[in-house]
């Protein structure tokens, strides 16, 4: 029913070196310092606006890149080219992921710095992903492969149109050939090695892959961004992977050795967006907003929603998925002409029908393909035109309910409503007297598994708990 193009999640390019100065990044799509004859390292220059274009560009906080700054200069000094310098990019993307590129690319997303309790953890994602630089792994993938997997998994049983939003997303979203499961067992040995030789916490490696195992169950549950474009993608937080790599750190000393950093960390991120952006919009719950474009509608209950720049999807039990998203209408067309220009297969012209929705022009009909049945419904707010796309296996009588519950809720904002949106940020927070886990996780917005949240941003076990004086971190306006 829906296009869909995956991205693996561990991009470790093999694109030559470079000289560019170690702290933050003045521009990060130009490189000026790039070699001079340095063909692969031109090449590095060339690749680094598709990665930015992919994640959603530079999140431009000079606080935050100091300190990515501070723990990959760490880094250079205990690794094998201590002569290597980087330039270091936070990605503006709440998907978690880190790669380092050779030339002197780190990336980090803001998302896993949001999921991130301490330096030490965000050195050991950065140690794997200078370890594939260091050990050649993309070197040795590239001779056994003639030219780079660049591909994209495509799926559209309906929509037939939007040629140009494809387009967008095959460029942006590439698939990239993956490590092999040693690369990246070797990658992790190295380093965690070069996170012990650098001070830091040599069990953070363990640790941050068992915050990344219980983020996926909170995810699987709750709905999220693309999971492709994590670092989970490439990077399974296996039991076993998580056993060598405690064993790894075992060999370097016993539970406590080096620093974690965590203050520092814990000023750096205070503050950070978190989650989407306003220009993609916002997820409250079961709410999707969207302040620029003025609209708002909410998905029934037991419906998780992910939000991307393309489209809102929302999924539900009995296998019922919500598609919304923009479209152009042609001067003079009708909305029931629009149904009818060819975007959708399976089109039952029968059922076209001119309707209104909330007092907003729009119309309605019916598909089928192979084994679903689908709702269609479009709608003329102000200037734009939106559609919602339902979709249930053929019999189920759950798709009108499903359909009817969420576009009955579509409406527009009004300019307070609008202007009362405010973003998600990470805010650090002091433990005080008489405050609990309960007390501290219902200060948290933007989710309905408040407690759950809370417990995995801060990587509380069950039964954990706070004490008077502890940094946490909540998310809020």
């Amino acid at each position: 029913m829906l296009l869909l193009v995956l991205l693996s999640g561990c991009q470790a390019l093999d694109l030559g070196k470079q000289d560019v100065a170690l702290g933050p990044s003045a521009n990060p799509i130009t490189v000026d310092n790039v070699t001079r004859n340095d063909r692969l390292a031109k090449l590095g220059a060339a690749q680094h606006p598709r990665i930015l274009a992919t994640y959603g560009g530079e999140y431009p906080d000079a606080k935050l890149e100091r300190m990515v700054a501070k723990i990959v200069g760490k880094l250079t000094l205990a690794s094998e080219n201590p002569q290597q310098t980087y330039r270091i990019t936070i990605l503006n993307s709440p998907n978690i992921n880190a790669f380092a590129l050779p030339g002197g690319f780190v990336y980090v997303t803001r998302g896993l710095l949001a999921l991130a309790n301490d330096s030490a953890e965000v050195a050991a994602v950065i140690a794997h992903e200078m370890a594939h630089v260091t050990a050649n792994h993309g070197v040795q993938r590239q001779q056994k492969e003639a030219e780079a997997a660049i591909a994209g998994r495509v799926v559209s049983e309906v929509l037939q149109g939007d040629t140009a939003g494809r387009e967008a997303l095959l460029r942006g979203k590439l698939r990239l050939a993956q490590f092999s499961r040693n690369q990246e067992l070797q990658a992790d040995a190295v380093g965690i090695k070069t996170i012990g030789e650098a001070g830091y916490d040599p069990f953070a490696s363990a640790r941050f892959l068992q915050s990344m195992e219980a983020y996926q169950s909170y995810r699987s549950v709750s709905g999220a961004t693309d999971a492709s474009l994590d670092f989970l993608a490439t990077h399974p937080a296996t039991p076993q992977r998580i056993e060598l790599a405690i064993g790894h750190a075992r060999r370097i000393g016993a539970p406590g050795v080096g620093t974690t950093d965590r203050n520092a960390f814990l000023n750096g991120i205070d503050g950070i967006l978190y989650g989407d952006t306003p220009d993609e919009g916002y997820v409250r719950g079961r709410t999707f907003i969207h302040p620029k474009l003025g609209v708002t509608f909410t998905v029934p209950a037991g419906f998780s929603i992910d939000n991307s720049a393309d489209a809102v999807m929302a999924t539900g039990p009995g296998e019922i998925a919500i598609r919304f998203d923009g479209a152009q209408l042609a001067k003079g067309s009708s909305l029931t002409d629009y149904i009818k220009s060819g975007w959708v297969s399976g089109l039952d012209d029968s059922t076209v029908r001119s309707t209104t929705l909330n007092g907003m022009p729009a119309a309605t009909a019916r598909a089928s393909a192979d084994r679903w049945q689908f709702d269609i419904l479009v709608v003329s707010a102000g200037e734009k035109v939106y559609r919602f796309l339902t979709a249930a296996p053929k019999g189920s009588a759950a798709l009108m309910p499903a359909s009817q519950a969420v576009t009955r809720s579509f409406k527009l904002l009004s300019p307070a409503e609008k202007a009362a949106i405010k973003p998600l940020r990470i805010r650090v927070v002091t433990v005080k007297p008489g405050e609990t886990i309960g007390t501290l996780s219902a200060r948290m917005q933007g989710t309905d598994r408040k407690l759950d949240l809370f417990r995995l941003l801060n990587a509380l076990p069950p039964g954990g708990t706070v004490s008077v004086g502890d940094r946490v971190k909540i998310i809020s306006e």
